[in-house]
Formats: C-alpha cells, structure tokens, sequence
C-alpha cells in the first residue's frame, strides 16, 4: 500500500471524527466553549485535556488542513486540489459558524460549513473507493445530490435555533425554525424515495435512512426538552448520516434486500 493511499484513508477517517466532534460539541453545550475566537485560543491545549470537543475539533482539522496539503503535493490530481480546496473553505466557514451560533451571522452559513465538509469527504472517498472523480460520482448519484441538500436543510435547522432555543412542537410550522426543520424532513423524504427508486444497489443505503429519521425526530425531542444540550442523539443522528454517505459513496448493499426485490 503506497504513501498517498495510506494518507487518503487517515483522511477519510479524521474527517469522519472530525464531523463527529462537531456533532459532539454541539450535543453538550461546547460549540462556544472556546467564545467566537478562531481558530485558537491560547487555553486550546488545558481545554483539550479537559475533554472539550470543540477544543479537539479545531486541533484536528488543523490536523486534516495538513493532511491535505500532502495528498495535494502527493496526488497532484483534481481531486486532490478539490479536497483542499473545499478543507480551507471549510475552515473558513468554521469562524462563520461560530458567529452562526452567537447569532450574529445568518443560518445558511452554518448550513454552507456542513454541506463543505461533506463535500471535502466526498473529494477524498471516492479516490479511495469508487477510484473516479468525485464530480463523475455526483453526476452519476441522484441520491447523494439528494443527501447533500438534506445535509445542507440539517445545517441550518442547527443554525437557525443557534446555540440555545428549541424549535417547539408543532403540526403547522408557524416559526423560523419549525420552517427549518420542515425542509430538513422533505429533503429527507426526496432522498429516501430517490433510494427507493434504486433499491437494488442502494438497499444499505435505505435501511440506513429508515434509521437516520428515527434518530432525526429523536434529536427533535431532545432539542425542545434541553435546547442548549440535546446530548447524545446529536451524535448519533450525525453518525448515522456519516455511514448514510459511505452507503452512497461505496454502494453497500443488504444480499437480502436484493434477494426480495428480485
């Protein structure tokens, strides 16, 4: 196995990680631990120890910025340079988010960070996986434009309640906020009735949505009981919308799920 596919999958799984501390901080409180200073504090190393995310989400992109610059040094491919690209965009955005949070900044900028990341998982998954550029694999997905769009709706239901308000029950959306995660819930119908439609090489893909919104409305719950810290079911909605991309990127399938549409 050569240097450059070594970095790619270290890639991969820190951006992974990456995705998950952001979901992580977010679920206990920490996404203004560190204020709205970026991307350092000169504390970030004692509030590393301390185990705040936030603080290990900011060491590690540095980490994933570097990272980068290699496999773009390495590869000298397209996908190489988008990748970097979209990391430095990311990073950019980060300082965004923050403002995001501190509601100085609009929603859809949080929404722009989380569909960049994404997209920065993409650039480098599919040269580890499918082995061809990660704009062919979107013309040839439906699917992952449809995921995307849901990823984006996500981020800015998060970034619309910023850090402490909950979105409130309801059956009408009447609020911002309830708009927010009403478009959240009909980007993820289009994505599921787009994997439906190609059941046959997306099945894990399915199954893992079905998941995701039970997650998703679990989350919900958890935001209007405890706004500031909705706790765990943040992380696993995130995790679940993580292994959802990798079900689209790498078209994992159930043989059963196969077995029956046959």
């Amino acid at each position: 196995m050569g240097l450059a596919r070594v970095l790619l999958i270290i890639q991969v799984a820190a951006g992974s990680v990456l995705v998950l501390l952001g979901s992580l901080a977010e679920g206990f409180g920490y996404g203004l631990s560190m204020g709205t200073s970026w991307p350092y504090r000169r504390d970030i190393v004692r509030l590393a120890l301390r185990a705040d995310p936030e603080a290990w989400h900011r060491i590690l992109a540095t980490a994933v910025g570097l990272n980068a610059m290699a496999l773009a040094a390495l590869l000298r491919s397209p996908g190489a340079w988008l990748g970097l690209g979209l990391s430095a965009a990311a990073a950019l955005l980060g300082m965004a988010t923050l403002h995001v949070l501190a509601d100085r900044a609009p929603a859809f900028l949080h929404g722009l960070h989380e569909l960049l990341a994404y997209g920065t998982l993409l650039a480098y998954a599919s040269q580890l996986g499918p082995g061809t550029a990660p704009w062919a694999l979107l013309r040839e997905s439906a699917p992952l434009h449809a995921f995307l769009l849901m990823v984006f709706l996500g981020g800015l239901v998060a970034g619309q309640r910023g850090y402490k308000t909950a979105i409130g029950p309801f059956v009408v959306p009447r609020t911002a906020g309830q708009w927010m995660f009403a478009l959240h819930v009909a980007g993820w119908l289009v994505c599921a009735i787009t994997l439906a439609f190609t059941l046959s090489v997306r099945s894990a893909a399915l199954a893992v949505a079905l998941l995701q919104v039970l997650l998703g409305f679990a989350l919900y719950q958890s935001v209007n009981a405890s706004p500031g810290r909705p706790g765990i079911p943040a992380v696993l909605h995130q995790a679940a919308a993580l292994l959802l991309f990798f079900c689209l990127v790498f078209s994992w399938r159930i043989p059963a799920a196969i077995a029956a549409a046959r």
